[in-house]
């Protein structure tokens, strides 16, 4: 007999919704800014009760959010799987303190800004034999959802990573005053609409605005379009952050 730890499970529907399985824990927390107004943390707002099978929505359309109403099927959604099924650690570049070690794929960045505090990861880690800037380095690594970047400790050769029990959390971005992807923690399986698996990790999102150009994950396209994606890549000079 499966396990529920085997049976969890997003599969990802042609041109629909998310199926949920396996008993997933469902949540939604709100992204918190400090004094400086850079995003800082995400905070508990609800939890759903607890369901064996459920089904989000991914269209961004449905009247009955955060799950499928069947909306998609009346807009023509157009849910086609863009993104590149290279493991990350192929896909991700590496920057190099002198005691940490960022490896960043920024085509999984979901914009939700937690790397841009106290100057932006990529300075801190510059400057990571200061524990100041160390210990706030690894906080902004830690707690990017989307998994785009991933801090590693130059001594030991381990990722620096919180335990997730799996489920996931819809972001409510209070800044931008929109809703943020699905955060899907704990290495939760996700299942192509054409039945191949993507890389499971410990920190993914998910797009449910319908607008991301690299499905299934979140691009930001829930607060910003192309050119101003462009213009933030600019400002900071960190190649999507």
């Amino acid at each position: 007999m499966a396990t529920k730890k085997q049976e969890m499970r997003i599969k990802i529907i042609k041109d629909g919704p998310y199926r949920v399985t396996g008993g997933l824990p469902l949540y939604e927390q709100v992204i918190v800014t400090d004094e400086a107004g850079h995003t800082r943390e995400l905070i508990d707002k609800r939890e759903y009760p607890l369901q064996e099978t459920y089904i989000l929505c991914r269209c961004g359309a449905s009247k009955n959010k955060p799950f499928c109403d069947g909306t998609h099927r009346e807009i023509g959604f157009d849910g086609s799987e863009t993104a590149s099924r290279k493991p990350y650690l192929e896909k991700a570049e590496i920057f190099e303190g002198p005691e940490l070690k960022l490896t960043d794929a920024h085509e999984f960045c979901d914009h939700s800004r937690f790397c841009l505090r106290a100057g932006g990861i990529r300075n801190l880690i510059q400057k990571s034999d200061d524990p100041e800037a160390r210990q706030t380095a690894i906080e902004e690594a830690m707690i990017c959802p989307s998994g785009r970047l991933v801090l590693w400790d130059k001594k030991t050769g381990k990722s620096f990573e919180k335990e997730f029990v799996p489920s996931l959390v819809l972001v409510h971005d209070k800044q931008k005053g929109c809703e943020g992807p699905i955060w899907v923690r704990g290495g939760v399986p996700i299942e192509s609409a054409d039945g191949s698996m993507y890389e499971s990790r410990n920190r993914v999102t998910l797009c449910r605005c319908g607008k991301s150009e690299n499905k299934p994950y979140c691009d930001g396209s829930h607060w910003m379009n192309s050119q101003q994606k462009l213009q933030f890549q600019k400002k900071w000079g960190l190649g999507g952050i």
